[in-house]
């Protein structure tokens, strides 16, 4: 199954939401993962691989804290 992520941190303090990069896929039977081998090519592929995406799952950890911009704003203040 190809399971590549959204991450999305939600920061408590401040109520902002960050979106991270997406995490590629990282099964090798997955023909989209960079980790699946160069040399695995049809017709064995496509039986033991997976041949197409799946909707991405989504991780969205709530942190206790302030965002990243919110910490910089807070810096730079005198």
């Amino acid at each position: 199954m190809c399971r590549f992520r959204n991450v999305q941190n939600y920061y408590i303090k401040c109520g902002h939401w960050e979106t991270l990069p997406s995490i590629p896929c990282e099964s090798i039977h997955c023909k989209f993962s960079p980790e699946h081998p160069s040399d695995c090519v049809p017709p064995q592929c496509t039986r033991t691989c997976n041949q197409y995406h799946l909707f991405p799952e989504n991780y969205t950890p709530q942190i206790d804290g302030l965002c990243p911009a919110c910490i910089g704003d807070r810096a730079r203040r005198p």
